[in-house]
């Protein structure tokens, strides 16, 4: 290996760094409306489906941002997108922890932080990551993403006991600082790599029209198989387990301490699995292992309809789900990487996230419409059960493929 490798080597890991933190607060200011959706109602009378609106509103704007960033991240790179969106996401927290009215919190965390979310986001990591990366490609995206899950990992467990000492207010200042202050860390600190492959791709997508990139994805019943699937993903993770899986411990008569703690094993559990399933995507049948982790989390649910005042169990689910939860990520992105191509996968990432949020804005409004319909969470567990199953049969018919799609994608 040359010195030049092995500085272009060293920087891939930098940037998977510098990612890892960018998601770890990225998600964490994104999941935090789940811990202090309670207390919000208490302070301000609101119902549990007006909290669930911003949570909603959130992913959709997610949703809209996504394939505008993935398009962007194909022309410009990642480290003004990175930083921007960590701008965003601590401007849109800062406004948040001022609402006194539905409509300011809609404002506040659902457009603009919603936004933020959406640009300092998975799928630009695992852009980012795979334009790195020829080889170890899932297992670098398997640790950069696992920043999703590190960050909530800490910053959940410790939040949740801040707010039983000083108001949610006041802990929507802290995040919305951090946030600020690692926008500027990572402007000034992360810097572009890549081999000239990489280089190449990037001006040749500079030049293809947005409308021949998106028709070759319409065109792939890859692309849709992923989409279809993702999808799923979003409404049974982002949307009924970050949206409602604290207020559901707190409705069974848990404390918002101990709730959290929970939660926080679950994201313990959500890191290694992470990078358990990218270790496994360079090494086995990646359908095959996209499949499996929808139908082993689908049956982790049937765990949440029996948890009643059962800690051990809920802490049982969380362990289980957990290790279920995001490690479709790396699975996902390397399939997108082998069968569409590196030179639209930016595009293609953004678009299956913004699937992803929506699916997400609709389980997270399906669980609060459903606790106020029912004063029960029965329905959102069973509902998020059927669909996990749909996604893992989507997932198996994905023929698998080597290819690698630095440059021209293999036929889907």
């Amino acid at each position: 290996m040359t010195s030049e490798q092995a500085d272009r080597d060293v920087g891939a890991w930098i940037i998977v760094g510098f990612c890892f933190l960018a998601l770890a607060v990225s998600f964490s200011a994104r999941s935090s409306l789940s811990l202090v959706m309670t207390p919000i109602e208490k302070e301000l009378g609101w119902s549990r489906d007006t909290v669930s609106n911003a949570l909603s509103l959130a992913q959709i704007f997610m949703a809209i941002a996504s394939p505008i960033v993935g398009n962007l991240v194909d022309r410009f790179g990642p480290r003004l997108l990175l930083s921007s969106g960590l701008a965003i996401i601590g401007g849109g927290i800062l406004l948040a922890a001022r609402a006194t009215a539905p409509w300011q919190l809609c404002l506040a965390y659902g457009v603009i932080a919603g936004v933020g979310f959406g640009t300092a986001a998975t799928h630009v990591v695992s852009t980012i990551v795979s334009y790195n990366f020829v080889e170890h490609r899932g297992l670098a995206v398997g640790i950069a993403t696992a920043g999703a899950t590190g960050g909530q990992l800490v910053v959940i467990p410790v939040l949740g006991r801040t707010i039983e000492y000083v108001d949610w207010r006041t802990s929507y200042v802290g995040i919305g600082i951090v946030a600020l202050a690692l926008a500027v860390v990572v402007f000034l600190l992360i810097r572009s790599g890549g081999s000239e492959m990489v280089a190449r791709k990037e001006r040749r997508a500079a030049t293809e029209p947005l409308s021949d990139r998106l028709a070759f994805l319409i065109r792939s019943p890859t692309f849709h198989l992923l989409f279809w699937s993702y999808f799923i993903c979003g409404i049974t993770t982002s949307g009924v387990i970050e949206g409602h899986l604290i207020p559901y411990s707190e409705f069974c008569g848990f404390t918002t301490a101990t709730s959290s703690d929970a939660f926080g094993i679950l994201m313990a559990f959500n890191l290694g699995g992470m990078i358990l399933a990218g270790w496994l995507t360079d090494r086995m049948n990646r359908p095959l292992l996209l499949g499996t982790i929808y139908i082993l989390r689908a049956l982790s649910f049937v765990a949440l309809l029996y948890i009643t005042d059962n800690y051990p169990l809920l802490l049982a689910f969380a362990v289980i789900f957990g290790v279920f939860d995001y490690s479709t990520v790396p699975v996902t992105a390397s399939l997108a990487a082998s069968h569409l191509g590196l030179r639209v996968m930016g595009l293609s990432m953004g678009l299956l996230t913004a699937g992803h949020a929506l699916g997400a804005a609709l389980g997270a409004k399906m669980g609060g419409k459903l606790f106020d319909l029912f004063a029960s969470y029965q329905w959102t567990w069973i509902v998020a059960l059927i669909t996990a199953l749909i996604a893992g049969v989507l997932s198996l018919v994905i023929r698998e493929s080597r290819r690698d799609g630095w440059l021209i994608p293999a036929t889907a």
